[in-house]
């Protein structure tokens, strides 16, 4: 038995046991990865600037931060998620009563990705917790620093008899798709999302995946085009655009498009000033593979801001681009990196054709004040999630769940959602004894079948 089919035996035992059950035991292990992050988040955000250049400011707001607030929600709604909750019981049933039971699933997997190396890793944990699982983790290993400091604070702070982590490269991860496991929660690119998905097939193991794809962002003439340019350049280049929601590309109102794309220009010097490489607030590639890939896409599109680039440093500037061919490749794969292309449209109908062309997105944007448009987009796009006049925003909102469709992926989590992804919904009908409906016995006569349409 190799290591790692001997950690999820491991675990599996324990899970047996049931320690994992009492909210006793999930309470406590919240509290203990609460306190994990308060005491050493100097060194998480160390780990996160060493992998991708991230501020302490940028990691405590969507790294740390983001994972603490996630906490402190499970741990206030904790004891009504795990209530059973009760459902009509229809006359055919009766005497009796009716309920759903939530139930751990047992031993899980967790895959996180190299973007959001810590909150990715953290936040589906919250919910497996919470539900009363065993877990096994498996950080990213290009987010090497992150992940070695996962890798210490679990065991010095959490129950090592439910929950490991387990480091290493795509050998290790192929070697954990091997096992069967109750759950695989996995975060990140499209191809291996398939792959995970094949693996899992084998065990007929459920899987949620959280991928990407091509987020749009549709701004009208009308809205505050300032403002739309500045939450777009906020959440385009958050993470350096290494964020699976960020806006991917801009569609704009063909009569707007100079003033928007002097706002992204104005927006982007306010941030990081005139020259981003000297700003200590603007984060980097994390790689050279991927540096070198995004750098090449720069020519799919003339420069409209920005454009250089450092392969000594990883960096790459802010860049907004025009004039793009909608065939090209910064059009056909998800960007993953500070390029924003911006086009045109003439009409919101022109706009919804285009989007809806292409495979689901994980996130749409609409920058709109007109009701109308807005439903007409609601009604008409499809998306993970949709936000309105913001970008990015609505994952600080607990009681959205967060997921893709389609390409984008399966699934759900954050708040209630991680607690439902992580949790077998069990019916339970209990009846009672004191009486006996003989209808449903045959012989099944006229006068039966009279009383049985009445009933049903």
């Amino acid at each position: 038995m190799t290591q790692i089919s001997q950690t999820v035996s491991d675990l599996r035992a324990s899970f047996d046991t049931g320690r994992t059950k009492p909210i006793e035991w999930r309470r406590a292990q919240l509290h203990r990865l609460k306190a994990m992050i308060e005491d050493n988040e100097g060194a998480i955000l160390d780990a996160l600037h060493a992998d991708l250049g991230k501020s302490a400011f940028e990691g405590r707001l969507t790294e740390t931060g983001t994972v603490l607030s996630e906490i402190d929600h499970a741990l206030k709604h904790l004891k009504g998620w795990m209530r059973p909750a009760r459902v009509w019981t229809p006359i055919t049933a009766q005497p009796g009563r009716s309920m759903i039971r939530p139930e751990p699933l047992g031993v899980v997997l967790i895959i996180a990705p190299w973007n959001y190396p810590f909150n990715l890793m953290i936040t589906p944990l919250i919910g497996a917790i919470a539900a009363g699982n065993c877990a096994v983790l498996k950080p990213s290993e290009i987010s090497a620093h992150t992940s070695r400091v996962i890798a210490r604070l679990i065991p010095e702070f959490m129950d090592t008899d439910a929950i490991r982590v387990v480091e290493g490269a795509a050998e290790t991860a192929r070697e954990l798709l091997d096992q069967r496991f109750d759950h695989i929660f996995y975060t990140g690119g499209e191809s291996v999302g398939r792959i995970v998905m094949k693996a899992a097939a084998e065990h007929l193991t459920p899987v949620t995946l959280e991928l990407g794809g091509k987020s749009p962002a549709i701004v009208e003439a009308e809205c505050d085009l300032g403002l739309a340019a500045r939450r777009v350049a906020w959440g385009k280049f958050l993470n350096a655009g290494q964020t699976c929601i960020a806006p991917d590309y801009v569609l704009v109102q063909e009569n707007a498009a100079d003033s928007f794309i002097a706002g992204l220009k104005t927006a982007i010097t306010e941030f990081f000033g005139a020259d981003p490489k000297a700003s200590p607030d603007y984060p980097r590639l994390v790689s050279d593979r991927h540096f070198a890939r995004v750098r090449d896409l720069i020519a799919d599109g003339a420069v409209a801001v920005g454009g250089e680039s450092d392969a000594a440093t990883r960096y790459i500037a802010p860049t907004v681009l025009t004039g793009i061919d909608p065939q090209s490749p910064v059009m056909r794969e998800e960007i993953f990196g500070p390029l924003l292309p911006v086009l045109t449209y003439r009409s919101i109908e022109e706009a919804i054709a285009f989007v809806t062309a292409r495979p689901k997105p994980l996130a749409l944007y609409l920058f709109s004040n007109t009701k109308a448009v807005r439903e007409k987009v609601l009604d008409e796009t499809s998306a993970g999630g949709v936000c309105i006049n913001d970008v990015v925003m609505h994952l600080a909102v607990p009681g959205l769940p967060f997921g893709g469709v389609g390409i984008s992926g399966m699934g759900a989590y954050h708040g209630r959602a991680s607690f439902d992804t992580f949790s077998h919904k069990k019916s339970v009908l209990v009846k009672s004894e004191w009486f006996d409906l003989p209808l449903r016995y045959a012989p099944f006569t006229a006068a039966k079948m009279k009383w049985l349409r009445r009933l049903m």
